[in-house]
């Protein structure tokens, strides 16, 4: 019996997770309607929500879980990369718990914990695999042959896939957080009305930064009445391009690695237009997509724990 904590952003989560990868429980409180008055994540807000959200979490997991601390046998908590504040928390809250109960404490890597959530019941993918992790921080190609780690074969040179996608929601007026909103707001639009650009760069790399800029050009250059008249179709065109760039360097990767089996995680990976276009791909739940404990708990069953645990130190940084 695993008790998983996130903290890495904005969102506080904690999962009860079994041995053999049966989610007992998922909670996850959010903080996007605290940070979109900002258009962003504020870090000393984030951190310090997360202090107030994180007991009432970890209760409420237990609860949905139907059991107690007695039952936990193993921590798992999220060492990084994120926000160094909100990772103290998650990671302190862990320590107490783990240190009090006299329980193992595992480090996890937020990275490897999407790729993690595709291992948990009820259908679980077994690696070798090739993945597409997407999110609001990262966008990774992942050359996955064990359920210990990952060889990183692509990444982006800019913005990560999330990112160009927020970025995007809020030159269309969308607000923040805007991936979901411009999927839905793309629906109704024609994704060839406009020809924005797709980056081609040296290996399996990706870049979004000229598609962003693209995007601005063009909002810039229609008149206000004009804009809102054309808002779906641009909003269809950028996210085609992205997700063409996206698509087309992971189909490139797989070729070359000879993958026989594709998967997705992450928070775009609940892009409606890029599991269409991936038809073939695994791609993580929804539920799974975006950050939470569940998958946190899953890599928690993996690593040996920490021989010194309240050494254990949080990295921004991959």
């Amino acid at each position: 019996m695993i008790l998983g904590l996130e903290t890495s952003c904005d969102e506080t989560a904690a999962a009860v997770v079994t041995g053999d990868g049966r989610i007992l429980s998922n909670v996850v409180a959010s903080q996007s309607e605290l940070h979109a008055r900002y258009g962003g994540v504020v870090p000393e807000v984030a951190s310090r929500r997360h202090l107030e959200l994180v007991s009432p979490v970890v209760r409420e997991a237990l609860g949905r879980a139907e059991v107690t601390l007695a039952d936990v046998e193993r921590v798992a908590v999220t060492q990084g990369p994120g926000l160094i504040g909100a990772l103290l928390v998650g990671l302190a809250a862990a320590k107490g718990l783990a240190w009090g109960r006299g329980l193992p404490l595992v480090g996890v890597d937020h990275l490897q914990g999407h790729v993690a959530s595709l291992y948990l019941q009820p259908e679980p993918l077994e690696p070798p695999f090739l993945c597409l992790l997407a999110s609001g921080g990262h966008t990774l190609l992942l050359d996955v042959q064990d359920h210990l780690g990952f060889r990183v074969i692509g990444t982006t040179l800019d913005d990560a896939a999330g990112e160009a996608f927020d970025k995007g929601a809020r030159l269309l007026g969308l607000g923040y957080p805007g991936g979901a909103e411009l999927d839905r707001l793309a629906r109704a639009g024609r994704a060839d009305a406009y020809d924005f650009p797709v980056a081609r760069v040296p290996g399996f790399d990706f870049s979004f930064s000229g598609v962003k800029t693209a995007l601005l050009y063009a909002v810039r250059d229609l008149p206000p009445g004009e804009l809102e008249a054309r808002r779906a179709d641009l909003a269809a065109s950028y996210q085609r391009a992205i997700v063409r760039a996206l698509v087309e360097r992971t189909q490139e990767a797989a070729k070359a690695l000879g993958a026989q089996t594709i998967a997705i995680v992450g928070g775009v990976a609940a892009n409606s237009e890029l599991r269409a276009a991936l038809p073939e791909a695994t791609a993580a739940p929804l539920a799974l997509c975006t950050d939470n404990a569940a998958m946190i708990a899953s890599v928690g069953r993996y690593l040996e724990p920490a021989v010194d645990p309240l050494r254990l130190d949080a990295y921004a940084v991959a």
